[in-house]
């Protein structure tokens, strides 16, 4: 044994030493941060319009195409004009019939007037003669409503855009009979876009702490920051948008409020029906910001270890909110301004373990 032990010394072998892992801190102060609340959206035109016709009869032109940029005022159908224009004639032809009984009539008021006047004839064949005008006055009127409602229904026959925008689906063939049941399609007025959104309850709660009421709704949209959209394919859209309206009741069902953001179109890259996520950046004031690494997860909890006057750390159980930053959380409870805590190398330490910092 003895020869051992001096062989051992004689080689200087080293023993393991015990080596102590050092830790990063920071001292827990409130701040100010800058959130990206996100919101799944689908964009609709501001000017969503379904187009039908306002008559009946054989579609005989189509003059458009599926996802056609149109102009208000372009003509988009064509529906058999001759049923229309033989209706217009008639009521043409009815128009000159009455002009020709309500001058007849005329005359015959003002011989009866002058006859009256000299005695000649009685009161009774005047008023007569003056109710006869006074019929003819009336058919002629109505005459002319007949030949404006005709004029009206040729008119229909030709259907135009009432924005402008991009020609949806066309379910419709030129020779079907269509009516006013049947839509044709739909023209998306693309000028200008609205994403239809659900402000959260967290978010309520934070337009209550600014004091903002229901009846200042116009005043608060219109200092809110300004919105992004981005694709589903990840792609963020050049435009910005701004908030335009907001419902003035919480959904008792979902506790949210219905927003609509509206985003400029000028090139026509957005259609009724994308689906996306419109992010906007909201204000968080006075909170207390830790780096991610500073939160050790267990399961289904949050620690984060905190220094104590004698430089042992103690795990403390905190509640958390996203930043959405990919490195900050927000400690909602659990800590206090003016803890210390460990941040780098959180995730090695043991409860009791002697920090060195």
């Amino acid at each position: 044994m003895l020869g051992t032990i001096a062989g051992l010394v004689s080689c200087s072998v080293d023993m393991p030493k015990q080596t102590q892992s050092s830790f990063e801190t920071m001292t827990v102060e409130k701040s100010d941060i800058e959130l990206p609340y996100k919101f799944s959206a689908r964009m609709k035109g501001q000017n969503d319009v379904t187009v039908t016709p306002q008559v009946s009869g054989q579609l005989v032109k189509i003059c458009v195409a599926e996802g056609q940029q149109v102009k208000q005022g372009q003509t988009l159908f064509v529906i058999d004009q001759r049923n229309a224009q033989l209706d217009l004639e008639a009521a043409e032809a009815n128009l000159q019939a009455a002009l020709a009984q309500e001058n007849s009539a005329k005359l015959e008021y003002e011989s009866n007037k002058n006859l009256f006047e000299k005695k000649i004839v009685s009161s009774y064949m005047l008023s007569n003669s003056e109710n006869s005008y006074k019929q003819a006055q009336a058919a002629v009127a109505q005459a002319r409503a007949s030949v404006n409602r005709a004029k009206v229904n040729l008119g229909f026959c030709t259907i135009k855009a009432s924005v402008s925008g991009i020609i949806g689906e066309i379910p419709v063939r030129a020779g079907d009979q269509v009516s006013p049941m049947t839509q044709l399609t739909m023209l998306s007025g693309n000028a200008t876009m609205n994403a239809e959104i659900s402000i959260t309850e967290a978010i309520i709660e934070n337009m209550v702490q600014e004091g903002i009421k229901i009846a200042d709704k116009e005043k608060y949209l219109a200092q809110m920051p300004e919105a992004t959209f981005v694709m589903k394919n990840g792609t963020e859209y050049p435009y910005k948008g701004r908030m335009v309206s907001m419902t003035g009741v919480v959904n008792a069902a979902t506790g949210s409020l219905t927003v609509k953001v509206s985003f400029p179109n000028p090139d026509g890259h957005l259609y009724s029906g994308i689906q996306g996520t419109v992010v906007i950046p909201f204000n968080e004031k006075d909170v207390i910001i830790v780096p991610q690494n500073a939160v050790v997860r267990l399961q289904d909890k949050s620690l984060v270890y905190k220094v104590q006057a004698d430089s042992t750390a103690t795990a403390i159980d905190v509640t958390t909110e996203d930043t959405s930053n990919g490195k900050d959380f927000i400690i909602t409870s659990g800590l206090n301004v003016g803890d210390k805590i460990v941040t780098t190398g959180a995730n090695n330490v043991t409860e009791g373990q002697k920090v060195l910092f």
